[in-house]
């Protein structure tokens, strides 16, 4: 999952209350005021970690 760093605290209740642990990437909060630049960019930073977490084996 990804998210923005708005719902972390609300991601780990839900988590913790299905007794359930995704693989979350969380990127900075808000996005839709952001600029095709900034947005680029928060995706540049974050698709290191997305990639490790579609790839990675349990």
């Amino acid at each position: 999952m990804i998210a923005t760093t708005a719902f972390e605290q609300a991601a780990n209740a839900q988590s913790a209350a299905l007794n359930f642990d995704p693989a979350i990437v969380y990127v900075p909060h808000p996005i839709q005021d952001r600029t095709d630049d900034e947005i680029k960019a928060i995706a540049r930073d974050a698709l290191g970690p997305v990639l490790g977490m579609i790839s990675a084996s349990e």
